[in-house]
């Protein structure tokens, strides 16, 4: 259960003044997650939403002083380990094709790993796909010798357990984190517990975003003035709620650590998160589509909406640019994503988390939009 965690460092502009609204933004997902299940979460394959939900629950009996187990942590692991198995199939039992395999941890510095890990018997190397080095296996990305001794078959077959079976894969998870009876609502053992699964601060401080991420989008209504691909973007960048700005952070895969400094003098370098650019190119990453990086570099991209066409001109999906010079691309410092109903998602400034907040339309530096979708 081992993962070297790379975090990109690119520069960025955005620096705005904001104020935060009640939530308008919403999901469109057939149901809510509200109840407490993970199988309609925007973006969250259902199989494994249903995995999770399931591991959450079972687990009480399994362990029965464990507290505070449920499905965001455990959608948390599996985001960083594997990205929710992208690239993979998924059938309607949980079985994931083909298998998942790790870096061959031969030493080589694949994965971070410096230190040859051997399998040490034939059980290992079998449930390896036949390596003599150990490779991390499945889902979670249990090592060999992990789930050889912890590997539990949630399904009621007679079969073993299958690391590359998500309702095994995530009910095993949830009794590793468990452990002897930990309190998970507590931060200090749920992230106690994080780090025995990956003893790596910069992993545990990925899985509890992408946690936190996920109990965003588990929050969510189920409805938005947005469809197709636009709604897909709309999900991504409102998934991310809460999550700090960091100076330079973020890129198609998620939030990362930025760099120094913002004009304000944040280091971004210390913090997991998006800036406003960073934002947009990750949630329209999720539709397939490269971003430049920085916000006046974007404004470049697809059908420009000038600022004087007004908001009735922009559509859910739509970028939103502000600059110093009016007509200047060149000037402009910030981009937000228009969520539709006068409204923007953006990861607005320091100090602040991704949030949705009003459409400055009066302000002297908006400046207009682009359309992409």
């Amino acid at each position: 259960m081992k993962k070297l965690i790379l975090l990109g460092f690119i520069t960025a502009v955005c620096v705005m003044a904001t104020m935060v609204l009640p939530l308008g933004m919403a999901a469109t997902t057939s149901a809510s997650a509200s109840d407490g299940s993970a199988a309609a979460v925007a973006g969250l394959p259902p199989v494994l939403g249903q995995a999770y939900t399931l591991a959450a629950t079972k687990v009480r009996s399994l362990v029965p002083g464990c507290q505070g187990m449920r499905w965001e942590i455990l959608a948390g692991i599996a985001e960083v380990e594997t990205t929710q198995a992208a690239g993979h199939q998924i059938a309607a039992d949980g079985q994931i094709t083909p298998p998942i395999y790790g870096p061959l941890l031969d030493g080589s510095g694949a994965g971070g790993n410096t230190t040859p890990v051997i399998n040490t018997n034939a059980a290992e190397v079998t449930l390896d796909g036949g390596s003599h080095y150990a490779r991390a296996l499945g889902l979670f990305q249990f090592m060999p010798a992990t789930w050889l001794a912890d590997g539990i078959n949630a399904r009621n077959t007679r079969t073993p357990a299958d690391p590359d079976n998500a309702f095994d894969a995530a009910l095993t998870a949830a009794v590793y984190l468990c452990g002897n009876g930990h309190d998970l609502t507590q931060p200090a053992q749920l992230t106690a517990a994080l780090l025995s699964y990956n003893h790596s601060d910069a992993y545990v401080q990925q899985v509890e975003a992408a946690i936190a991420q996920y109990d965003a989008l588990a929050a969510l209504p189920t409805t938005v003035p947005a469809s197709g691909r636009a709604a897909i973007v709309l999900r991504a960048a409102a998934a991310q709620f809460g999550v700090p700005y960091s100076w330079g952070g973020g890129n198609a895969y998620g939030p990362t650590r930025g760099q120094c400094c913002s004009p304000g003098g944040q280091d971004g370098s210390r913090i997991t998160g998006f800036d406003c650019s960073g934002l947009t190119l990750y949630a329209y990453a999720q539709v397939g589509i490269t971003l430049p990086r920085t916000a006046a570099e974007q404004a470049g991209v697809g059908h420009r909406i000038p600022a004087s066409a007004g908001l009735a001109a922009l559509r859910p999906g739509d970028l939103i640019f502000y600059g110093y010079i009016p007509g200047e691309d060149a000037s402009i410092y910030h981009v937000a994503i228009y969520a539709g109903g006068g409204m923007q998602v953006a990861a607005p400034r320091p100090g602040e988390g991704v949030l949705e907040q009003p459409v400055d339309i009066k302000s002297s530096t908006f400046a207009g939009g682009t359309r992409i979708l």
